[in-house]
């Protein structure tokens, strides 16, 4: 068995057993689905457990297994292996579709006047892509490798961990097909049906399952602080899963289902998912990252283990209430709104706490940054992380959101913590880790890696920047009025008026998406063996 302890013939036979049902039970469905989509992934679900009996069947036998071929001593590397290659090629992915959407915007014509090519079906397709396939596959990677050296003990449950990985690509399939066949929820951040939602929160235990039952057996007594971070991301987005996910299926034979809640109640419902989704998807998760993966680059130990105590009880408590600040001026209570609007402006001293202790750390340590590009783009990260939590307060206030909601701003403000914070952290982490679990002395090129660092960064500014303008330009205007009260522009006006900024906003991610293309070269590389003679890593130069 891949990955795992050998598994004797009864308990193949199950599998066996409980494959064959679920494929007939799939194709029973696919058979009488009600709409093209259901039908669709009827039969994707049939061909994965069809394609499981034949590779189970290959392993079939009643004589007595041996022992485990890995000892207790030997960690669990090869999901690790499989979750980076997943993260680099969803990142790509979602990457390039991020350049379509930005491109159809300023040239509409390339929607294509297809269904399942416009904007409409490509942006949540691409959200789901980066924040998801991207930004999932590097965290339950990562989390496997931390809580594993840092708790001096293999995964927990044996091959638990690859149904986790295998899980969780089945979801990003079929979530990223049914938003092309135009089957969605239309809930930021939650768009897959009821039927996908049930899938993930079973791979979600099983993911708690491995994580948790992990820190029980560790060998160490003291639990290190990136799993404090990883834990409250893996329980906090189950439980806003589950509520925001609450639905009445129209048919059990069709993908359409109907919120539990409604009106401004189901409003408050996705908004505290939403943000929240936010707040312990894409900050706690990556933030055990930059707990675990800034000071073993350095070589030092965390700036203030007491400050990082802080830091995340202080951003545990705080961040669950931010959501309402989504919903100023909305039917939503002007002491709901309020609420979100504190404890969001609150939320800014737990952040920069946080991005404190993760400079901080290379004290004593910063001439590093001259010569390794990998530890720049980890710096660069967290700089964005402070930047991003800075501009989200200030948004949230009621007086400069009144200018900024609606707008280009908010999508600029997103990109800026995506790209500058996750996206850069992430790819660092790659960049560190690729050369360890495939046992390389190191990276093909670090030149490569500076190349790729400052077309992110350049492309990172030019995108936000150029949002910034435009979301301002797009507040202003929409609220423009003449002397006798009426619009000075129409809403045709305004979207004329961004043509050039998302020219720009396009040339942003194009730049980006190119760094990515280079890491994938240089990691193919590193993968086999190769290397370059380089001298020491400074600014970027034309010859390698």
């Amino acid at each position: 068995m891949k990955g795992g302890e050998p598994m004797n013939g009864y308990g193949v036979l199950a599998k066996l057993i409980s494959l064959g049902v679920i494929a007939l039970v799939a194709v029973i469905a696919a058979a009488k689905g009600h709409d093209a989509a259901y039908v669709f992934h009827a039969y994707v679900i049939s061909a994965v457990a069809m394609g499981l009996i034949v590779y189970y069947s290959r392993s079939f036998s009643f004589a007595p297994v041996g022992p485990a071929p890995a000892s207790e001593s030997t960690y669990s590397d090869e999901v690790i292996k499989a979750g980076m290659i997943a993260t680099v090629f969803w990142g790509v992915a979602g990457f390039l579709l991020g350049v379509v959407i930005a491109s159809q915007l300023a040239w509409p014509a390339l929607n294509l006047d297809l269904p399942w090519t416009t904007f409409g079906r490509l942006r949540p397709l691409h959200t789901s892509a980066v924040v998801f396939a991207f930004g999932g596959n590097a965290l339950i990677a990562t989390s496997f490798y931390v809580v594993q050296r840092t708790c001096r003990t293999r995964l927990a449950f044996g091959n638990l961990a690859w149904f986790v990985f295998w899980g969780y690509q089945l979801f990003i399939v079929l979530a990223a097909t049914g938003y092309l066949l135009g089957v969605t929820e239309s809930r930021e951040y939650a768009e897959p049906e009821w039927y996908v939602d049930i899938w993930i929160t079973l791979v979600w235990v099983a993911y708690f399952l491995v994580f948790f039952g992990t820190l029980l057996k560790r060998k160490e007594p003291h639990i290190y602080v990136a799993n404090w971070f990883y834990l409250a991301f893996i329980v906090t987005i189950a439980m806003l899963h589950i509520v925001n996910n609450l639905a009445v299926p129209v048919s059990f034979l069709g993908s359409k289902s109907y919120s539990l809640f409604s009106g401004v109640q189901d409003a408050l419902i996705q908004w505290w998912y939403g943000h929240n989704a936010v707040g312990f998807f894409l900050t706690a998760g990556f933030l055990g990252m930059m707990y675990y993966f800034v000071p073993k680059r350095v070589g030092r130990p965390v700036y203030s283990y007491r400050l990082s105590i802080v830091h995340f009880w202080s951003l545990i408590f705080l961040y669950i209430w931010a959501g309402p600040h989504h919903l100023h001026y909305t039917a939503l209570p002007d002491w709901a709104q309020t609420l979100g609007m504190v404890f969001s402006v609150m939320l800014w001293m737990p952040s920069w706490g946080g991005m404190i202790n993760g400079l901080m750390t290379l004290s004593g340590a910063w001439d590093k940054l001259r010569t390794d590009p990998v530890l720049r783009m980890m710096v660069l990260s967290v700089a964005f992380y402070g930047m991003s939590t800075f501009e989200g307060p200030m948004m949230s206030i009621k007086s400069v959101n009144s200018l900024s909601h609606y707008t280009d701003w908010t999508i600029g403000h997103v990109h800026s913590g995506a790209l500058g914070w996750v996206g850069m952290i992430s790819m660092a982490v790659v960049y560190d880790l690729v050369p360890k679990l495939w046992k390389k002395a190191d990276l093909y090129s670090n030149r490569l890696v500076n190349w790729h660092l400052w077309l992110a960064t350049l492309g990172i500014v030019l995108y936000a920047s150029a949002m910034w303008v435009s979301g301002i330009m797009q507040g202003l205007m929409w609220r423009e009025y003449d002397d006798q009260g009426f619009l000075v522009y129409s809403f045709s006006e305004s979207v004329a008026a961004m043509y050039p900024y998302y020219v720009i906003r396009m040339t942003g991610g194009l730049l980006f998406l190119i760094g990515a293309l280079i890491m994938v070269y240089n990691l193919i590389r590193t993968v086999r063996g190769d290397s370059v003679s380089e001298s020491a890593v400074g600014t970027p130069a034309l010859a390698t």
